[in-house]
């Protein structure tokens, strides 16, 4: 079978084997879905790196690593097929290139992303506001991040679009849907085909260090996007402007939610200093750590924004968190952000074929 990548070719290479051996079967998602198939397409091939959690429990169980002549390693295998599928689907292309070769990038795009922030905060004060309002305004701030919201959704949407053709998906039911959904919420692929976790770390230490790292991350953002939301239904809904005090829906969501920001990228940048580059896509660990670098710098300084109410500090705290909220918002197609979008997509169609 003709493959259009060197990558898709290897994995089509690696799957193959893995689906002869059988070893790994109930490690999690991947080994299932592989072993429905006796040929693959390079749909299938994307589909199977998009389920892959990279949690590195099949490499350490593996009769064929290095130094056999097999020379397996199935985590950087679909790791690298995995990134290159993000860039084959990302639009407009370019800035994924970009995003995914260098956290060099990412981190430029921060600093002028804050320094335009500052620019906008000392030219365009308003006469009056309070809390950070009187640093930048209300409209200023929405007319800012409501496209950096939804143009990188709108992109976002259109590399689903391709992702869901080439994967063979079909019409999504709610039953499909909600698979996805509880697999995600509890990071269950994470757990280890023995439920003692997984390997990420080193080969012979199970650990749900990663998992719960994991957790805590996508709770935290999730929370802190309630917490947004529920300010924006305060201000327009009912008239309630912010500051909000602490015993106040955005503050009750927020405050926990960059709390687990916070910690969560913490922990997933201990581990990733911890284990092996060599297992996951190659030349992709800078980009990687600089995006979990933002999602910490965002949740750090929501919080310490927060705290400093009332403060000279107020100003410069506000230009770095909406810098780094800005950036996180606009580099969402083309970086490791992705890879929520992608993985749920996976498991909404690893769900489809599963119910038959």
């Amino acid at each position: 079978m003709h493959y259009d990548t060197p990558k898709l070719a290897e994995a089509a290479r690696q799957v193959e084997i893995c689906n002869a051996c059988r070893y790994c079967e109930g490690y999690c998602a991947v080994f299932p879905a592989m072993f429905k198939e006796r040929s693959f397409a390079s749909g299938d091939l994307t589909q199977l790196a998009n389920l892959c959690h990279n949690c590195r429990g099949c490499y350490y169980a593996c009769q064929y690593i290095e130094p056999h002549e097999f020379a397996l390693n199935l985590p950087a295998a679909l790791a690298d097929a995995r990134q290159e599928s993000w860039e084959r689907f990302a639009w407009p292309a370019a800035p994924a290139r970009l995003f995914q070769r260098s956290g060099v990038a990412m981190a430029l795009a921060l600093v002028l992303g804050i320094a335009c922030l500052f620019w906008i905060a000392t030219t365009l004060t308003p006469a009056n506001g309070e809390g950070f309002y009187a640093v930048l305004s209300h409209s200023t701030m929405v007319a800012i991040f409501l496209p950096a919201f939804v143009l990188p959704l709108a992109a976002i949407t259109i590399g689903l679009r391709k992702y869901w053709r080439e994967v063979g998906g079909t019409r999504i039911r709610w039953a499909h849907l909600m698979v996805a959904v509880r697999s995600a919420a509890t990071m269950r692929n994470l757990s280890g085909g023995q439920g003692q976790g997984c390997n990420f770390e080193d080969e012979d230490r199970f650990s749900n260090a990663r998992r719960h790292a994991h957790q805590a991350v996508m709770w935290g953002f999730l929370l802190c996007f309630a917490s947004t939301s529920s300010g924006t239904v305060l201000h327009y809904g009912f008239g309630i402007e912010a500051p909000y005090q602490l015993i106040s829906l955005p503050k009750l969501l927020g405050v926990p939610g960059g709390v687990l920001l916070s910690l969560g990228s913490a922990m997933l940048i201990h581990l990733k200093l911890k284990a092996d580059p060599a297992l996951g896509a190659n030349g992709a660990w800078g980009a990687e750590t600089a995006f979990v670098l933002l999602l910490a710098l965002t949740g750090v300084t929501g919080l310490l924004l927060y705290a400093a109410t009332g403060t000279s500090w107020v100003s410069a705290l506000l230009a770095i968190h909406l810098g780094s909220v800005l950036v996180l918002f606009l580099s969402t197609p083309y970086s490791k952000m992705a890879h929520g979008f992608y993985r749920m997509a996976a498991l909404v169609r690893d769900a489809q074929i599963r119910s038959g």
